[in-house]
């Protein structure tokens, strides 16, 4: 959301990351390793599932407590899982050939006073959600996530063993809330940069 606060401040940050990276991997191993953790349990709980009811519901009736978050975890999970790939070479890697822009995002730079020069990662967002694909693939990417999310909220607390007659109806109501705050703040990037509201000053 830092894009919002203009060039500077984002690459900023962005140098701040940059010019630690041993914080930088040690964040980045970390968040890959709980992405497989989080893959192996899914899976492992998929399996569990489907050993204990190994046949339908005679007659498919129609589910009444679970959520349609709920029974579309293992699809929304793959899409997601896609999407994440998809983000990490577009704007991590930076392969020229996915990003559709005609650019080479890592040639991108921004020079500074003292006569040195940084990565103009403002100018890179902006080129990259300027395509319409592009954005609508990250508003459906953004929105299975949070969708996700919500029943995985739900379900983290459940499991925790906090969801008991006195917290579950109010974990039951934030829980999506949550979700919904986190998709309108990550929406809003790319819908800005199409709306033309960020960015007008960067030069295709």
């Amino acid at each position: 959301l830092q894009i919002f606060l203009g060039r500077e401040t984002i690459n900023t940050y962005a140098q701040f990351l940059q010019s630690n990276q041993e914080l930088l991997w040690l964040v980045r191993f970390s968040l890959l390793a709980l992405v497989a953790i989080h893959l192996w349990s899914a899976s492992a709980l998929t399996v569990e599932n489907r050993a204990a009811r190994p046949l339908g519901y005679s007659g498919n009736p129609a589910p009444t407590a679970a959520s349609y978050a709920s029974r579309t975890m293992v699809m929304s999970g793959v899409i997601i899982a896609t999407f994440i790939v998809y983000h990490l070479l577009h704007y991590t890697v930076q392969v020229p050939a996915i990003n559709f822009t005609g650019h080479d995002f890592r040639l991108l730079h921004e020079p500074l006073r003292d006569g040195t020069e940084r990565h103009d990662v403002f100018a890179m967002m902006v080129l990259g959600f300027r395509n319409p694909f592009v954005s609508i693939f990250y508003l459906v990417g953004v929105g299975l996530l949070c969708l996700h999310l919500s029943h995985g909220l739900r379900a983290m607390f459940q499991s925790l063993g906090f969801k008991n007659w006195q917290w579950g109806p109010l974990i039951d109501r934030v829980s999506p809330v949550m979700a919904w705050v986190l998709f309108l703040g990550y929406a809003s990037i790319p819908l800005a940069v199409l709306l033309g509201l960020v960015g007008k000053e960067v030069v295709r």
